[in-house]
């Protein structure tokens, strides 16, 4: 999704906030990642544009940027911070820990859990960007040496034991 699709100046004037071309450049280098982007990745855009952006201002801005909604944030599993531009509709993402597939799923697949919880705990989860970790079922597969039964439409070979 783009930036472009949303009234991100609006939503920066009405928090208070000034639409400096920093900003702006910043909220470009995260929609370029097409996706979950590294501060890195983004900081590494952002230099080929102008040099003089520093890497705190950068890491500030995002910070701000997921706070107004600008953009959404996770943590990998190695701990580091991504983000990308949101998109129309709730997702959240699967990541195995094995061979870093990842996998976007639908709101769908997470309402019975949320459901649950605010049952059990009388807790409403709010989050629209949830980030599981875990192990694939072909790298589970790989690892137990069965043939996990998994749609064929999403059968995936773990990347350590893709033939060549």
């Amino acid at each position: 999704m783009s930036h472009e699709n949303m009234d991100y100046e609006g939503i920066m004037h009405k928090a208070g906030h000034r639409v400096t071309p920093q900003r702006v450049m910043i909220l470009d280098a995260v929609c370029e990642g097409g996706g979950h982007t590294t501060l890195k990745q983004v900081f590494t855009r952002l230099q080929k544009m102008d040099d003089t952006i520093d890497r705190s201002s950068v890491y500030r801005t995002l910070k701000l940027f997921v706070a107004l909604g600008l953009v959404v944030s996770a943590e990998t599993p190695a701990g580091e911070a991504v983000y990308e531009i949101p998109k129309p509709k709730p997702h959240h993402h699967l990541i195995c820990r094995t061979c870093g597939k990842e996998q976007e799923i639908g709101q769908e697949a997470m309402d019975g859990m949320f459901a649950l919880v605010e049952e059990r705990f009388g807790f409403k989860a709010e989050t629209d960007h949830l980030v599981l970790h875990g192990i694939c079922a072909a790298c589970r597969g790989a690892i137990d040496g069965d043939d996990i039964a998994i749609p064929h439409s999403s059968r995936v070979r773990c990347a350590s034991t893709r033939r060549r």
